[in-house]
């Protein structure tokens, strides 16, 4: 067993080490940042530091991701006191130069040298921003305890374990109005009750991190940047429907998540986060993460939990649902790992904080992935309500090359087109639904007027059906005639009856698919057709005429 851990103890001892240093350099080493080369301009820093003898006054700190995706690799100049700077696009060149013109110089972040860009600390991409499940992420040791609990981290879950009874932790969490990140937003605290109310000695919760939409990485972001807030949320969670065991559910394509989750479950067990005796409290719990292989229909509940019994990844006929029979036959809760990461906040600053967030029928944030057509791309989180007008024109900047905004889907594969017609429209789960699209995961994919939208469906047609698991027919047999019928109407060769063939499929693979993945397949027909129908008719061809028959007395 590990030693227990004081949580005031170490966040001192962080904090009185962090007062010693004049700047701490910031570097972001999320995936994004890495594959830009945010690996070597962390050494340049290391190495000039060290090359000044000042390592014992100036730190360089790996982070997650700060959000401004699209000008990385990011480094953030933070001084003992007064404000940071953020440097953008640093390669090691850059990375000398702030160490001796910002750092060494101690000069502020508008005399630093003009080899590196300076991001305005007024950046719109920032300043609309409201940061819960991000609060940390670029800003904290993704990989040291010692920098989360400096943070404020485990003190919800302390609290929670020390001062209110599992009942209790259950209620804030059903009035905070929480609803899952992951999909179609059902309410969290009414899924935690099901699991919590569920006959059984043994209970399980997992943290869904199987993230597959294209162009979505909001999962990844949490996992790699703070993965000791999911573990956070998913200990509070276990502790509030009785849960003995979890699991961490990632697909095999985010190793970078799948190292710092399993370094901060070892960190966790070695302080008695984890294991027996949680914080010296009753509670006993254990966490695993499970690697699955990438398939897209692993996202859906049975499907995972399939895997994760190391089975093939098939959808189940519900009910039973996973809260009455899921893991090896236990009563078992999937929530999103952005649903699980804002449960701390809500502990810890209370329900009805979180809840004077967003709307009424949306509390609270949304972390989206901002890809496509657009002047700034990255990861936001922003209040539920904000209309996308402001997330496209004044977050992100507008679009690219001068070009025109055409549309912006949302929910990956099983959202919808939304015409510029909405761009006022508030971003919450109901507007969304009522335009045929839906808020999914987050990924939000914002297209110009140059994509052409029958291709655009084509595209996503045929995701969903090399992603198709096979078991039901409408959805195996179904997206792959959907995508022939795009395929012959793209090229040219479709003809009136086919776009008749094609909306009463959609229609057919809807409502008979057996999971979401099927059933959600045809939506970014759906809502093309209803809003671009006019780009469909334009590749149509005449039908032929038939010849005609002659008849009458031939003399």
């Amino acid at each position: 067993m590990g030693k227990l851990i004081d949580l005031d103890a170490m966040r001192d001892a962080e904090l009185a080490a962090r007062s010693r240093r004049t700047h701490r350099a910031l570097v972001c080493s999320s995936t994004g940042c890495l594959s830009a080369g945010a690996a070597g301009v962390r050494a340049a820093l290391v190495a000039e530091i060290e090359a000044a003898d000042r390592a014992d006054t100036l730190q360089v700190v790996p982070t997650g991701c700060p959000g401004l995706c699209s000008r990385g690799p990011l480094v953030q100049v933070e001084p003992r006191t007064g404000p940071a700077t953020l440097y953008a696009e640093v390669d090691p060149d850059g990375a000398r130069s702030i160490v001796r013109d910002h750092l060494l110089g101690d000069r502020t972040g508008d005399q630093a040298t003009t080899e590196v860009a300076v991001v305005p600390a007024d950046l719109p991409f920032f300043a609309h921003q409201t940061k819960v499940v991000l609060a940390n992420a670029g800003r904290i040791d993704p990989d040291r305890l010692e920098d989360y609990v400096a943070a404020g981290g485990y003190r919800a879950l302390y609290d929670t374990l020390t001062t209110m009874t599992p009942e209790q932790a259950l209620t804030a969490v059903e009035r905070s109005g929480l609803r899952g990140r992951g999909g179609a937003g059902y309410p969290t605290g009414r899924k935690w009750r099901l699991l919590a109310e569920a006959p059984g000695d043994h209970k399980v919760v997992v943290a869904n991190g199987d993230e597959g939409d294209p162009g979505a990485f909001m999962d990844r972001t949490i996992m790699d940047s703070d993965p000791h807030r999911v573990l956070e949320g998913l200990v509070i969670a276990a502790y509030a429907t009785g849960a003995e065991r979890g699991y961490i559910y990632v697909r095999a394509e985010y190793p970078l998540a799948i190292e710092r989750l399993e370094r901060a479950i070892r960190a966790a067990k070695r302080s008695r986060l984890l294991g027996k005796g949680v914080l010296g409290t009753d509670l006993s719990f254990d966490v695993q993460v499970r690697v699955g292989a990438g398939a897209f229909v692993c996202g859906e509940e049975t499907a995972l939990m399939a895997s994760i019994e190391g089975r093939r990844g098939l959808p189940q006929l519900r009910p039973p649902y996973p809260t009455e029979r899921g893991l090896w036959g236990e009563p078992t809760m999937i929530n999103n790992v952005e649903t699980l990461a804002n449960i701390p906040a809500i502990l810890g600053n209370g329900p009805e904080w979180f809840a004077a967030m967003g709307t009424a029928e949306s509390p609270g944030t949304k972390v989206f992935a901002l890809a496509g057509s657009l002047m700034t791309t990255g990861l936001i989180e922003v209040p539920m309500g904000i209309s996308l007008r402001t997330i496209v024109e004044d977050m992100a900047g507008g679009i690219a090359g001068g070009r025109r905004f055409k549309a912006a889907q949302t929910g990956g594969p099983s959202g919808g087109c939304i015409p510029e017609r909405f761009l006022d429209t508030p971003v919450d789960y109901e507007h969304l639904r009522a335009l045929g699209s839906m808020m999914g995961s987050g990924g939000l994919v914002v297209i110009d007027d140059t994509v052409n939208m029958p291709e655009f469906a084509r595209f996503y047609m045929a995701f969903c059906r090399d992603e198709s698991c096979g078991k039901c027919v409408p959805c195996r047999v179904g997206t792959v005639q959907l995508h022939a019928l795009l395929d012959r109407i793209c090229n040219g060769q479709g003809r009136r009856r086919d776009l008749q063939h094609l909306e009463s499929l959609c229609r057919t693979v809807q409502v008979t698919s057996l999971c979401g993945l099927g059933q959600s397949a045809p939506n970014p027909v759906v809502s093309t057709l209803e809003h671009f129908r006019d780009e469909y008719e334009a590749l149509l061809v005449e039908e032929p005429v038939p010849s005609a028959v002659v008849t009458g007395d031939a003399s």
